[in-house]
């Protein structure tokens, strides 16, 4: 076995060491070429070269390119009459020949296994780039990177559980499906679904499509709805923690994640299609880079690309950005042989195939990757079970013979007439060996086998699926003691394991299997339990893989339950019971395609072919003529005659200019009626002589579907760059620079908005009464209706008083998790804010009135069943709006404070995940206007945004006696504010960054005297310049000729 393993010696050209040098040297140049995600895995086999050998003569083609009878035929040349050995040597040398082209022959039978992953040309240039990168006797390896390392190291949990926190609903995700077919794939979804629920888990479910699965998932406890194109856009993603979509057919529905404000929310992307993968090498033959990169971005968008085996992410690694992940998962292979059991047997398959029940068939079996420059590790398999073919096909039990049947490449490349040569050097009985291909019935050249022999050397990092499909087939099985098999399956119970290159454990492992010609008790005892254990042999690690994936990816907010642990889950199994109907009676088709694929290529491919074909029509149908010249020629020449000749005209023509004065009026005139962009459109004509503007609040691309039209709405844009361009939205950064900052922009959210229209108010905002309303507002179904519209408005004009009225109330009704007391208005805000709202509320209060330490200073909230409030949706009198934006300004501006002087001051106690600390001051700010309008003695009005039925909430008289009327007078706080202003006008700042003075107006008594004095000198100096030149006219006695003499 030692001299089997060397490479084949020289020839009388050096041409097989030659060849093999070239490999070797290629593969050496091109090995740190790593981009494509691979990595190379060296195998321990020593392999001798000859390092005297001449490189001029390598040649750039490989052994399968040469016939083995060619090779004989020089041998037989020139052999005889130079070989130098002659008696024993010649004959051993002869026995050597024979492994090696037994050798040889294997190679040329497993060359083309990935041929049918790649059947529409894409395979030449996917094997040429892949084998770039790897060395002889190398193998491939799906190297987890990114994304996966990170997710290895988990965790992220522990801290937050170890804490006392009060959730009011279950973490959401959202399921976007494809296609509802009853599957492989939906079963493994079912099944992580169902467990996923227990571990506290709510899922929504959107389908793109009907199907046979519907009526399962609508029974699976979790909101489902249908959606299409023209819903991609109205989604509110924004509700949940996280987005799963299962095939690439979700890709026009993930567009809609990639703008502001969905572009940050985690998405898990499930791939399990090659499709793409097929198409991948033929677009960048053909130069359709702008294809790449379309599935380039939409893959980078996921946070997570999720595959089910580690053979599809080596196929996609041309669109690999380190987001690639595998959970590995076993329903396909299992559906499959499941499936095909029910309607073949194995004595008719036996009889297609020219074998008969007493012949004992051993199915031989390999890797799923293999390259031609990398045959020798499957030569040195083979060489392995060469004895146990030598040994068994000779045999002639009673009742039948030993048959081997080779399953790997194709069925038409002419690998069977190989292998028969090979068998017939080695004196194999004819008959004994036959090869099959992977491109045809592979679930009956399983099934009909007896013994399953997994020959490869290579270790694979995911359970080999053809090892599923025989133990499904209860077919007892052989196989190396690879790590990743001796990791699910126990030697002895479920299959028997062997050494790897020893062929005498091969020949002990196979002995078990074999009694009398038969089958063995202990065979039949192995085939029974590895039946029951493929069954479900990689559910459970599946399951608690997609469980550790989600708690390693998810933000999970301050008022959300943080789902179970890990370890709680006890589901081993699929729910086969779900699909026990179609595996019997439904014709399984293992092809999973995708025809977003071609519908996306046809789309962008489509402006090329037309392109191009008018291109050649113009050519052909609209080239000019001398004669065309000659007119074109003759037409110009025409045209700068008369040109000239008006010219001339009005030169001689005398015209009256009109007097001076009238000439400026008309171009002021024109001035003021020139259109100017985004100034006043259909909209804002409408709005003239309405009493009240809502301005809905929006930061992103991705809020527009939610955002309304006409005449009571207008937008209010916190991003230049997100701004509507067609319509008269407000561009908030250019009202309140301090919005230019991305840190202050999400510190504020839609509070930053209201600010920048209390800046100089009177410059946007005319009228009586003034509303805000979030654009989540429409996505989460609580903007007002039609009919609710037009009861706020004759409200507010019968409105007698201060009042506000507002739409979205603050969600307490469910109550809270995790704790007995009821949710009163302070034990929300703690819920939102991770516990600490009273807290910091308390201490900004006492900061911004300078109230002393024994003093009470969290203004008291009733603890009745009204409601609250919340995403800013609401209207009140403008005057009240900037009283309230009076009040706001200070209470951020302590709050800020607090957070400066902390000896963490990059550290957010208001929220728990990554966003709620960039957001560190919105969930307090959204309630703030609650304490402000009940404190100060507003009324507060609830309209029901769909009915348009009012309800006033927390009356007026039964709070007089809590209110803290005194904190929110209109006369302090303008006092207040006026200090604040002098303090910024005197450049006296408390502290490096004082933020007040960045939120609005600073204006105080001084400054407007100031103003006063500046715009009398002005007026002054103009007075006196007047009167110098009218001096200076008289003294030089200048007259104004009349005009016209």
């Amino acid at each position: 076995m030692g001299r089997s393993s060397s490479p084949p010696g020289l020839d009388g050209d050096g041409n097989e060491n030659g060849k093999n040098n070239a490999i070797n040297n290629n593969s050496d140049t091109n090995n740190n070429n790593n981009d494509q995600g691979f990595y190379s895995i060296r195998d321990r086999f020593p392999f001798k070269r000859n390092p005297g050998h001449s490189r001029d003569r390598i040649k750039q083609y490989s052994l399968l390119e040469r016939p083995l009878v060619r090779n004989r035929a020089r041998f037989n040349r020139k052999g005889l009459l130079h070989f130098p050995f002659r008696g024993i040597y010649l004959f051993y040398f002869l026995i050597f020949f024979s492994v090696f082209a037994f050798a040889v022959a294997s190679m040329v039978m497993q060359s083309s296994i990935t041929a049918m992953l790649f059947r529409q040309g894409g395979e030449r240039s996917w094997r040429r780039s892949i084998r770039e990168g790897l060395r002889f006797g190398s193998s491939l390896k799906f190297m987890p990177a990114g994304i996966s390392r990170l997710l290895a190291e988990g965790g992220r949990l522990d801290p937050m559980r170890s804490t006392d926190r009060i959730g009011l609903r279950g973490p959401r995700l959202a399921l976007v499906l494809g296609n509802m077919k009853k599957n492989s794939q939906s079963l493994m979804l079912v099944t992580v679904v169902k467990s996923l629920q227990r571990l506290g888990y709510v899922f929504k479910i959107y389908a793109l499509g009907s199907g046979e699965a519907r009526g399962m998932w609508e029974n699976l406890s979790a909101q489902f709805s249908f959606f299409g194109p023209q819903q991609f856009g109205h989604i509110d993603w924004s509700m949940f923690e996280g987005v799963i979509a299962d095939s690439l057919e979700a890709k026009e529905a993930i567009s809609s994640l990639m703008q502001e404000p969905f572009d940050t929310l985690p998405l898990i992307w499930i791939v399990q299609e090659d499709t793409l993968a097929k198409r991948l090498p033929v677009y960048e033959e053909k130069g359709l880079q702008h294809l790449v990169l379309n599935w380039k971005t939409a893959f980078t968008r996921a946070n997570v690309i999720l595959f089910p085996d580690f053979t599809l992410p080596m196929l996609y690694s041309m669109l690999d950005t380190g987001n690639f992940h595998v959970i590995p998962e076993s329903p396909v292979d299992v559906w499959g042989a499941e499936s095909y059991s029910k309607t073949h047997e194995k004595q008719q398959l036996r009889k297609d195939n020219g074998f008969s029940m007493d012949d004992m068939v051993v199915l031989v079996v390999g890797s799923s990757f293999f390259y031609d420059e990398l045959s020798w590790d499957y030569a040195v398999a083979l060489q392995t079970i060469g004895p146990l073919l030598q040994r068994y096909t000779r045999r002639n039990d009673v009742g039948g013979s030993f048959k081997f049947i080779f399953l790997s490449g194709n069925s038409t490349d002419g690998y069977n007439d190989a292998l028969q040569q090979v068998a017939s050097r080695l004196g194999l009985p004819q008959g004994s060996v036959r090869h099959y291909g992977l491109d045809g019935d592979t679930n009956g050249v399983i099934l009909m086998a007896d013994i399953v022999l997994y020959g490869s050397s290579q270790e694979e990092q995911g359970f080999p699926p053809l090892i599923i499909r025989a133990m499904t087939f209860g077919i007892p099985v052989i196989t190396p003691d690879f790590p990743i098999v001796k990791k699910y399956v126990v030697d002895g119970a479920h299959c028997v394991f062997f050494p790897k290159h020893d062929p005498d454990a091969l020949l002990r492992a196979f002995s078990l299997l074999i009694s009398n010609g038969r089958l063995s008790k202990f065979a039949e005892t192995v085939a029974s339990s590895g039946r029951l254990l493929a069954k479900n042999i990689l559910a459970s690690e599946c399951i608690t893989g997609y469980a550790s994936l989600l708690v390693n990816l998810l933000y999970f907010p301050s008022d959300v339950l943080l789902p179970g642990p890990v370890s709680e889950l006890q589901q081993a199994s699929w729910e086969w019971n779900l699909f026990r109907k179609e595996i019997e009676h439904s014709n399984f088709d293992t092809s999973v395609d995708s025809s977003v694929v071609y519908t996306v290529e046809e789309e962008l491919t489509k402006h090329i072919i037309d392109t191009s074909k008018n291109r050649t029509e113009l050519q052909d149908q609209d080239a000019l003529t001398g004669q065309d010249l000659d007119l074109v020629t003759e037409i110009e020449n025409f045209e700068d005659y008369e040109r000239l000749e008006m010219e001339e005209i009005n030169e001689r023509t005398e015209r009256h200019l009109g007097v001076w004065d009238e000439i400026y009026r008309n171009a002021r005139k024109s001035e003021k009626l020139r259109f100017e962009a985004n100034e006043r459109d259909e909209g804002e004509l409408e709005r003239t002589g309405q009493p009240v503007c809502i301005y809905e609040i929006y930061s992103g691309a991705g809020a527009w579907p939610f955002l309304h039209h006409g005449s009571l709405y207008r937008g209010l844009s916190l991003s230049r760059r997100a701004r509507r361009l067609t319509s008269d939205d407000v561009d908030a950064v250019g009202r309140l620079p301090l919005l230019n900052s991305t840190y202050y922009r999400d510190l504020l959210c839609e509070v930053g908005g209201m600010f920048s229209i209390a800046n100089r108010v009177d410059s946007i905002h005319k009228r009586p009464w003034i509303g805000f309303q979030s654009w989540q507002a429409a996505g989460r179904k609580v903007s007002l209706s039609t009919k609710a519209e037009k009861v706020l408005e004759e409200t507010i004009q019968r409105s007698k008083g201060d009042a506000m009225y507002f739409w979205s109330h603050l969600d307490a009704d469910g109550g809270g998790e995790g704790s007995s007391d009821a949710l009163t208005f302070w034990s929300m805000c703690d819920i939102l804010n991770a516990g600490h709202c009273r807290t910091a509320f308390e201490n900004a209060f006492r900061n911004m009135y300078n109230l002393p330490l024994d003093m009470e200073a969290l203004p008291p909230m009733p603890q009745d069943e009204g409601h609250w409030s919340s995403l800013h949706s609401w209207v009140m009198p403008t005057k009240s709006f900037l009283e309230f934006v009076m009040f706001s300004r200070m209470f951020v501006d302590s709050l800020d404070a607090l957070q400066s002087n902390s000896s963490e001051a990059n550290m957010c106690l208001l929220g728990s995940t990554y966003l709620e600390k960039k957001q560190c001051y919105c969930r307090v700010l959204e309630l703030l206007v609650n304490v402000w309008v009940y404190h100060s003695g507003r009324r507060m009005v609830y309209i029901e945004p769909h009915s348009g039925l009012l309800e006033e909430q927390h009356p007026v008289e039964q709070r007089k006696e809590f209110m803290w009327a005194r904190y929110f007078n209109f006369t302090l706080l303008k006092s207040m504010d006026e200090d604040l202003a002098e303090a910024a006008d005197d450049a006296d700042h408390p502290r490096k960054v004082w933020l007040w003075p960045l939120t609005g107006e600073v204006h105080w008594q001084g400054i407007y005297e100031r103003e006063r004095e500046e715009r009398y000198r002005l007026k002054m100096d103009k007075k006196r310049k007047t009167k110098e030149k009218l001096l200076e006219r008289m003294r030089n006695g200048y007259r104004q000729r009349p005009l016209g003499l």
